[in-house]
């Protein structure tokens, strides 16, 4: 079931059929919503992982802010879905806000230390990072996944140019 929601969220986005992801998956939409009571159920189910593996690279001695921003653009480049409704919720879930926040938090010690390094702007706070991550996968969303990668690296290269010093 995962892998099917995975798949559908990857082409249709959030709003992907749940009556699709279930026939995907083989099973009756009774069998989804025991597994899964609500879409943000199975949003989220399919997106542990790439929390996960932000989580881990940031808890790694030495990660710095860029390469967790390279991480989180490489997600949303592969997955637009995640990264819009983290960073950008379809509705205030509990349950969204509490990844948006373990997003909020990775990101948070990276910048500290960029900021201590004069990397980036004293003024710049996590919030900034988290909208501009939001920015940029909601770009991402609307135009083909083969324009993606050179996409998000130019809107790196623009927000670059805001937030360092």
């Amino acid at each position: 079931m995962i892998a099917a929601a995975r798949e559908a969220f990857a082409t249709a986005g959030y709003d992907a059929s749940l009556t699709e992801v279930a026939r995907a998956a083989g099973v009756g939409q009774g069998s989804l919503y025991r597994h899964f009571p609500d879409r943000v159920s199975l949003a989220l189910a399919v997106f542990e992982d790439s929390i996960a593996e932000l989580e881990s690279l940031a808890a790694k001695p030495g990660t710095t802010l860029d390469e967790v921003l390279a991480l989180v653009t490489e997600q949303a480049i592969a997955q637009t879905t995640f990264i819009t409704m983290v960073s950008i919720p379809p509705q205030p879930d509990p349950r969204i806000l509490a990844v948006r926040e373990r997003l909020a938090r990775l990101l948070e010690s990276g910048l500290a230390e960029a900021q201590r390094a004069g990397r980036i702007r004293a003024d710049v706070s996590t919030g900034d990072l988290v909208l501009a991550v939001g920015m940029l996968a909601l770009m991402l969303t609307e135009i083909p996944a083969s324009e993606r990668t050179e996409t998000a690296a130019r809107i790196w290269r623009m927000l670059r140019h805001g937030i360092e010093t």
